[in-house]
């Protein structure tokens, strides 16, 4: 029976998204501020900011792709058939922050569907290392996105752009899935294993990413800009 998934955290600090749910109310010289009232978010966007400003975000990226590339390249050498690595993309092997950065940490459905077909996204370098690295080694690389299979060609393109061009498949979520992106990870990477591939390492940026295990290894990258289900 396989052990459960390690996964590799590092710790930050937690970024609270919120609107605040109420004003403060002045009489007569006096404030109140309403019980529970959220923590403003202005001030959480700032420090989303400096994280990335100084250089802290990328050096937690380098240390936890060095201990992926480490173990992807050591698991390599003990052999076996159809070894597997899978990754993420968006802010695991893809960067959003451009985007981000221009929407004021924002969705905006029509903005974001044109950032995917511009396939302009840049790479995250120590984590595109690791999916270099494992192909060096003899490892296949299977993508799992929530993209939707309609941003498929895009991303494709995208990935040919970055030099990532080399995986076995890339699975997005089907266009009318009304599931979790959590579940349907999960559920592909569960389909792999029964087609007889051993992962070996798991690579993503959400706690979603590693739900249900199905992975010798999980490795978290950090992720202070938003969260998926």
């Amino acid at each position: 029976m396989k052990a459960p998934a390690t996964v590799v955290r590092r710790r930050r600090r937690a970024c609270a998204f919120g609107f605040a749910a109420g004003f403060a109310l002045g009489l007569a010289g006096c404030a109140a501020v309403p019980r529970g009232e959220p923590a403003n978010l202005d001030p959480h966007k700032r420090e989303v900011r400096a994280y990335v400003e100084s250089g802290e975000y990328a050096r937690r990226i380098s240390d936890v792709a060095a201990q992926a590339r480490a173990w992807i390249e050591q698991r390599a050498t003990r052999g076996g058939a159809k070894l597997t690595a899978v990754f993420d993309l968006d802010e695991t092997l893809l960067s959003n922050w451009p985007l981000l950065q221009r929407q004021d940490f924002g969705y905006v459905s029509t903005e974001w569907v044109r950032w995917v077909e511009e396939g302009r996204a840049p790479a995250i370098e120590p984590v595109r290392e690791v999916f270099l690295a494992a192909r060096r080694a003899g490892v296949e690389v299977v993508l799992i996105t929530g993209r939707r299979e309609r941003d498929l060609a895009a991303t494709e393109r995208n990935l040919r752009a970055i030099g990532c061009g080399d995986y076995e498949a890339l699975l997005c979520l089907p266009d009318a899935a009304k599931e979790a992106t959590g579940s349907f990870k999960t559920a592909m990477r569960a389909r792999l294993e029964r087609e007889g591939r051993v992962i070996i390492a798991n690579l993503g940026d959400q706690e979603s990413d590693f739900e249900g295990g199905h992975a010798e290894r999980a490795f978290k990258l950090p992720n202070p800009f938003y969260q998926i289900r």
